[in-house]
């Protein structure tokens, strides 16, 4: 494991990797299961399932930077489990910020 030994694997991110891969699978899935037809939404531009995923993608990324750059990763709460407790970041509510947004991009892009 020497090779990956540069990366923070925490549980934070194992959880992002993991459901990253899981929604390729399921995009895959839905590709193969039910083919996707161009739809042409708010932007103007005709878009596929795919795309819509890459621009959630893309914007969860921006929105995550920028709550690191302006509220930072503080603690907003610790939950009482072992004797030290588990620590919630701030950067759960950035998470679910991203998720409303990708459920408004699907939707309406």
């Amino acid at each position: 494991m020497e090779h990956i030994a540069w990366m923070a694997w925490t549980l934070p991110t194992a959880i992002f990797f993991v459901m990253l891969a899981l929604t390729l699978g399921v995009m895959t899935w839905l590709a193969a299961a039910y083919p996707e037809a161009e739809r042409i939404g708010v932007l103007r531009i005709p878009t596929t399932r795919g795309d819509r995923l890459f621009i959630s993608l893309v914007l969860a990324a921006v929105i995550h930077l920028l709550w690191i750059a302006f509220v930072g990763t503080d603690p907003i709460a610790t939950l009482p489990i072992g004797e030290e407790g588990v620590e919630i970041s701030s950067l759960w509510l950035a998470t679910l910020i991203s998720l409303v947004s990708a459920v408004a991009i699907f939707r309406t892009v």
